[in-house]
């Protein structure tokens, strides 16, 4: 059994950026709260994805959560979300005592169906939010959606949580809705231990949402709140991890594509797999490799001979309309992201992953297809 092949683990720059700016919060005695990091990594990560403002916070279901309280999302509204997604896509839904109604996928983009979206604006015209995920850095098509939206006139939050330095026809997914949210969690493509970032184009909201972050804490000199606050302010510490991590963010997708390209070339060819569809007007970041399998090989199969070799795998999201805590909202679709959760598996996408690790779980798959 060879060294452990991880999905997606950390992986910091050759050159050592992160730790020159790890390094100056300390030289400096800047380590928390705030401090030179966080603010320049709010600039630098707008600029970089061609927003006019950010906010960097503790993780990116913060970043969702305050985005929807920035939307005006309250007690009993409707906000729309993908049900193909992780569970932190959805939480912030509740933490607003807001009520979810999960969109189905479709098959061209994985993510949610603009005819499903037209299928539940019909049944719920006075939804407050929609959420639109690009799920495993593949984008949805914004140009449908947005137009859904924009008929209907409400506001819309792009989880690009998987998706930061993917494109949608040249323009960073994460900014054409009124806000987007980034993650830069362990697994991500590029991280800071811990962390998250929202993106807008309204700078007064955003600047909001560093105050509400901040435990809402007034401009007094005694501590007052008139609003309620939270603690989800990024460090500044973390944010240098992130300043150094965001200089490498190209050859990170650079290797993500490389093994997704890698994946398809030696297993498309096997009876019954088909992987995520790349769209021509979707420019992806790769985060994960994720194919389908419709013949005797099931996903299960691929996972458990993976695991057997010392390598990580993992099934696509399990749909939130069939989770045990989610089952009792609405749903609106076809289940294509059921079956896209029966028949798919993700497979170790690590950019640290060499030639010879990428040879040894192709060469494990095939195996299956030779019993």
């Amino acid at each position: 059994m060879g060294d452990r092949i991880f999905l997606s683990s950390p992986h910091m720059s050759d050159e050592g950026y992160e730790m020159q700016y790890v390094k100056e919060a300390f030289d400096t005695n800047w380590i928390a709260p705030l401090g030179t990091n966080v603010n320049e990594f709010e600039k630098e990560l707008a600029a970089k994805v061609g927003s006019k403002a950010a906010a960097a916070l503790s993780s990116g279901t913060g970043a969702i959560h305050l985005a929807l309280r920035a939307a005006g999302v309250g007690d009993g509204d409707i906000v729309f979300c993908p049900t193909l997604t992780f569970s932190a896509t959805a939480n912030p839904i509740i933490y607003q005592n807001a009520i979810p109604v999960f969109i189905d996928s479709n098959e061209e983009t994985w993510n949610m169906c603009p005819k499903a979206l037209e299928e539940a604006f019909e049944k719920y015209p006075e939804v407050k939010a929609v959420i639109v995920v690009h799920l495993y850095g593949l984008s949805a098509d914004m140009d449908k959606i947005m137009e859904i939206c924009r008929k209907h006139n409400v506001a819309v939050i792009e989880d690009a949580a998987e998706s930061l330095g993917g494109y949608y026809k040249g323009q960073h997914t994460g900014t054409f809705g009124d806000y987007g949210i980034f993650s830069f969690n362990g697994n991500k493509i590029i991280t800071t231990s811990g962390g998250g970032m929202l993106v807008s184009n309204n700078e007064e909201k955003v600047s909001k949402v560093r105050f509400w972050a901040t435990q809402s804490r007034d401009q007094a000199r005694h501590y007052q709140h008139s609003e309620l606050g939270f603690n989800y302010r990024m460090s500044n510490v973390v944010a240098g991890i992130g300043r150094g991590q965001l200089k490498v963010l190209e050859e990170r997708v650079e290797k993500k594509k490389y093994i997704f390209e890698f994946y398809k070339r030696e297993l498309e060819g096997l009876d019954g797999v088909e992987f995520m569809r790349v769209n021509d007007w979707d420019k992806p970041n790769y985060w994960l490799s994720a194919m389908t399998l419709s013949d005797h090989v099931r996903p299960i199969d691929v996972m458990e001979a993976l695991e057997k070799e010392n390598i990580e795998s993992r099934p696509v999201w399990k749909p939130m309309h069939m989770q045990p805590f989610f089952e009792k909202y609405d749903f609106v679709g076809t289940n294509v992201s059921e079956k896209l959760f029966d028949n798919g598996v993700c497979l170790p996408s690590d950019t640290k992953m060499t030639d010879e690790d990428l040879t040894r779980v192709v060469n494990t798959v095939k195996g299956l297809w030779l019993k």
